[in-house]
């Protein structure tokens, strides 16, 4: 039982045996409108590739919810690694889950990231930013320097111990997969000028 349990695991790790959610309609298509309160994050990240997380603050009941606590420290680490590799110029924002339960335990996620990554909380009564955006829990949608979407992943490939979501932005920050962008030549020449 086990080997066959192990052997549909890796089968979805394999690349198209998944569930990798890139839908060719949306691909490359400017992000929709979302606002959390008064903040526009997306208009205010133009201009820079951008990584939108959608995690899910959450009490810590058993093991399982342990790893999934975990994606935060990970994203941090991913950004101070790419920054070092010399990917600098690129806005990482999580997008908190609208539920009571996860406004509630906002504070605990926004401790395990540094200032560098904003954690947006939803009120209950606004429009869902993960419907929205046509997100799940653990998605990772990353947007050019235009706020065109060039990536949307979901689960198993947001696992930030595989390369999928570092790959991405490291595709998304180097080529221009949506054609042209009035933002890459400046920030190209700004980052290594």
């Amino acid at each position: 039982m086990w080997q066959g349990l192990g052997l549909a695991l890796a089968l979805c790790l394999l690349p198209g045996g998944g569930a990798e959610s890139q839908s060719a309609s949306s691909h490359c298509k400017e992000a929709p409108r979302w606002q959390i309160r008064d903040q526009d994050p997306m208009l205010n990240s133009l201009g820079t590739v951008t990584v939108v997380a959608l995690l899910q603050a959450k009490m810590i009941f058993n093991i399982i919810c342990i790893f999934f606590l975990l994606k935060p420290f990970r994203l941090e680490d991913l950004r101070v690694k790419l920054e070092n590799e010399g990917y600098s110029n690129i806005s990482y924002i999580i997008v908190n889950h609208q539920g009571m339960p996860s406004q509630l335990n906002h504070k605990t996620l926004k401790e395990k990231v540094s200032e560098h990554i904003p954690v947006y909380q939803q009120d209950e009564k606004q429009t869902d930013v993960w419907s929205t955006l046509k997100g799940n829990k653990d998605d990772f949608l990353i947007y050019d320097r235009c706020g065109r979407l060039v990536y949307h992943l979901s689960l198993p490939y947001t696992f930030l111990s595989f390369s999928y979501v570092e790959d991405s932005i490291k595709t998304t920050y180097c080529e221009q997969n949506c054609g042209n962008c009035s933002y890459t030549v400046s920030s190209l020449f700004n980052d290594f000028g």
